[in-house]
């Protein structure tokens, strides 16, 4: 859990001593989600370039579109009641989020892949900047989400000022969730979306590796973590599945068994990760 809340100027936070506090407001599962309205984005303060541990960042100061996928965190009691980025007060149990990038203000759909769960936050604070990490949330969006046993994959798309005038942010009831489309810059290899796993999963072709098995949800979890951290691209390929008693952490579908173990042969060698090919009709 790390973020950045300090005014005036950004800075990398530690760990220690953060968490929840003691007796949280009742029913924060109830607060609602930020209500996206149009506001100013000035040139300067929060939104001008800076650097953080040698690593160079431009908030984006227009209205572009911007989706990402990667690691979400979340920060409580450390900031509590301190001043973000923004120069606002941080509260932990309001529906915001600190972004490395993204105007300040601005807003976000928030996704977490593993349960469907989606929160719409408020960026107001810088942060965080940990490889991987794309999006610290407070402590109520990540208790919305079910994040708060730690760092997870989640997906992050920015609700433009275009989509707030136009009211195209508000998702009809009983709405299936779209499909996601991280940015790609040119050159990049393209990531898979979700449509692409079901269209491979509906043809039969159920290659999939299996990391490990826990008879707890949290040790996949933690598993899930570090995969993750070894390869973003296998983001929206895993998935912890509960089967004879035990919470599975398995990758896929691959188009082939080949493919299946080229993956697995550079987890081993790059990341030090042992997997298993299962094969799935």
């Amino acid at each position: 859990m790390t973020g950045c809340a300090t005014r005036g100027t950004v800075a990398a936070v530690g760990i220690d001593r953060d968490g929840a506090l003691p007796n949280p407001p009742a029913d924060l599962a109830k607060v609602p989600d930020a209500a996206p309205r149009v506001e100013a984005i000035r040139n300067g303060g929060p939104n001008k370039p800076y650097e953080v541990l040698g690593e160079r960042y431009e908030p984006i100061t227009g209205d572009a579109p911007y989706a990402d996928r990667g690691l979400a965190s979340w920060y409580g009691r450390k900031f509590h009641g301190r001043p973000t980025a923004s120069g606002e007060v941080y509260n932990m149990y309001a529906m915001t989020a600190a972004h490395a990038t993204l105007p300040i203000p601005s807003y976000a759909r928030v996704r977490n892949p593993a349960n469907g769960r989606e929160v719409i936050v408020r960026i107001n604070d810088r942060g965080p900047f940990h490889k991987g990490r794309i999006i610290d949330l407070s402590y109520t969006a990540a208790l919305k989400l079910d994040l708060l046993r730690g760092v997870a994959p989640v997906e992050v798309q920015r609700i433009t000022y275009a989509e707030i005038r136009a009211g195209a942010w508000q998702k009809p009831v009983n709405e299936p969730a779209p499909v996601f489309v991280p940015d790609t810059p040119p050159g990049a290899p393209q990531r898979e979306t979700t449509a692409v796993v079901a269209a491979t999963a509906a043809t039969g072709q159920n290659y999939w590796l299996q990391f490990g098995a826990f008879a707890k949800l949290d040790g996949a979890e933690a598993l899930r973590q570090r995969v993750a951290e070894a390869d973003l691209t296998l983001l929206p390929l895993l998935t912890v599945v509960r089967e004879g008693g035990l919470h599975r952490l398995r990758a896929g579908p691959f188009p082939s068994a080949d493919e299946a173990r080229a993956t697995a042969a550079r987890l081993r060698d790059e990341g030090g990760l042992e997997s298993s090919l299962i094969e799935k009709r």
